[in-house]
Formats: C-alpha cells, structure tokens, sequence
C-alpha cells in the first residue's frame, strides 16, 4: 500500500487545504514566518555606475522601454506585473471605468460610492508601470490596486519577484521597501530572467483582521469546495488502483500454480 500511496501522491493538497481553512476561521496572528537567509550589505552604486548600467539596459531593450537618468541620479523607467489573483477582489459597485480626464486629474472614482460588489480579475493579465528609482514595492501594490479600483486592504496582497535558477522558476517575496525598477535595472530587460509577480499575500504576514467576516465566510465556502474536489479526485484515483490490483490478484489467482 506504501506504493500505491506514493504513486496516487497521497492526500497532501486536502491537508493543505485544511490548514489554510484553519487559518481563516482562527485569525490566526503569529502563524509561521518564512524565514530568508540575512543578505550581505551592499554599497549603494556610484552615480557613474548607474550610468553605465542604464546605458547597458538600454542597448538591450528592444521595444523603446528604456530608463531614463536624471540630474540627481534617480531614473525612470517601465516594470511589467502579472497579476496572479486567485481569490475575488472587492470593487465599487456601478462605476464605470477610468477616463483619460480622470486620470490626469487623479479622480478618485472608488469614493463616488459606498456600494461595493466582488470579482475575479483575470488570472495572467499584466499590467505595465511607469515607475522610478525611488519608487517601493508598497507604492507599486497602491498604484495597481487603484488602476483596477480595488478598495481591498493593500496588505492583503504580496509583489514577488520570480526567477529561473537551474532549471527550476522560483518566487520570492519582496519587502515593501524594495525598489523594483532598481531589481529590473540589475537584471536587464528580459523578463524571463526577472518578472514582477502580484499575488495574496499568504505568508504570516498576513493581517486576517484586515478582511471582513463575509470575505473569510466565503474564502471558507471555496475552500470547502476545494476540499470535496480534491477528496472525491483522491477517491477516484484509490478506486482505480484498487480495480487495478484486483485484477492483478485474480489473474494471479487464476494461473496454474
């Protein structure tokens, strides 16, 4: 049965799920920190190095998204951002989408309103920032969620930075005081070196206070919907196997010893 357990892969998702449902229903507030190594400090590059790194990345650029430098030594430049959403996000309700005039006059359309309704944005969509130096990964979460007009708590969402490394693609969670047009400089322009990920924030950093009752009753109402999904492709799997080594012992059973 140890075999046929490590073939089927076990029951991990549904004790995974369990957790997180645990979590939402306790609020809990000191749940596990993922820990990262202590980085070693690093000294701020010289206003001749940034330099000479723009004009690098710029060479490489091929789709006129260049940095710019300026006079005190910051630049401006552009980030991508895949949204990877998996729960509904709350919104006003009713109000119909940004105009360039409300843009430039930075209307706040979300306070037009107190109605509020849920959805789901779309899983994959990218988003592109004009963004500078000086500009945190806090303030990068703030502007997308004010482009979707997203009234959620900012806190409830994570930016990661996603890598390849031998072979495998990894994610790691930003701090909020990051820069992420400096990692971008670093990395060069290809996003298949370095991409910008927005995604729940799930680690124990997350403030459960922050949602309100019926947001976690529903998270609680999908993940229970999870649970019986991922049970019932389990039993499926156990069922088959089973069949499998029924037919394997009468076969068996059947031969002339």
């Amino acid at each position: 049965m140890a075999a046929g357990r490590s073939q089927l892969g076990g029951i991990s998702p549904c004790n995974s799920l369990r957790k997180r449902k645990s979590l939402i229903s306790l609020r809990l507030e000191g749940t596990t920190n993922v820990c990262k190594p202590p980085e070693e400090t690093q000294r701020p590059p010289t206003l001749q190095e940034i330099k000479q790194k723009i004009d690098s990345y710029n060479t490489r650029e091929k789709n006129c998204l260049g940095m710019k430098l300026s006079e005190d030594g910051t630049y401006t430049g552009f980030i991508k951002v895949h949204l990877k959403l998996r729960r509904p996000v709350t919104v006003p309700a009713g109000i119909r989408p940004q105009s360039i005039y409300d843009a430039i006059k930075e209307v706040n359309l979300a306070a037009t309103t107190d109605k509020r309704t849920s959805f789901y944005l779309p899983l994959d969509a990218i988003k592109q920032l004009h963004i500078s130096s000086t500009t945190t990964v806090s303030e990068v979460i703030q502007g997308l969620l004010k482009k979707f007009m997203v009234v959620d708590n900012p806190q409830k969402f994570a930016l990661f930075k996603r890598i390849h490394k031998d072979g495998q693609v990894l994610f790691q969670k930003l701090s909020i005081a990051d820069c992420p047009l400096y990692l971008r400089l670093l990395a060069g322009p290809d996003n298949d070196v370095l991409s910008f990920v927005l995604k729940e924030n799930e680690t124990g950093e997350v403030e459960w206070d922050a949602f309100s009752i019926p947001e976690l009753q529903n998270f609680l109402t999908i993940l229970e919907k999870e649970e019986q999904d991922k049970i019932q492709q389990v039993q499926k799997k156990y069922d088959k196997f089973r069949q499998k080594l029924e037919e394997a012992l009468r076969e068996s059973q059947g031969k002339p010893g």
